[in-house]
């Protein structure tokens, strides 16, 4: 199902910022003489974490046959 191939890649995904992000936190910033240099952007990283978060929250959901679309049918009537 295309849905379970998407999840998996999204989990993947979401693991491989989790490393991004503890490798940022080790060292995101290091001087040498008057230069600084930064590795990566945190907040970047952390927002596509939130992101991807929601999104493997959203196809686990989808997946379960818990997701948040479901049909009804109305039926107008006259009384």
């Amino acid at each position: 199902m295309a849905s379970k191939d998407r999840l998996e890649k999204a989990k993947q995904r979401l693991e491989a910022y989790y490393e991004a992000e503890m490798a940022v936190l080790a060292g995101q910033e290091y001087k040498i003489g008057t230069r600084s240099l930064t590795r990566a952007n945190l907040e970047e990283i952390r927002a596509a974490i939130d992101s991807l978060e929601k999104q493997v929250d959203q196809l686990t959901a989808a997946v379960d046959g818990k997701g948040r679309r479901k049909a009804y049918r109305i039926t107008a009537r006259d009384l």
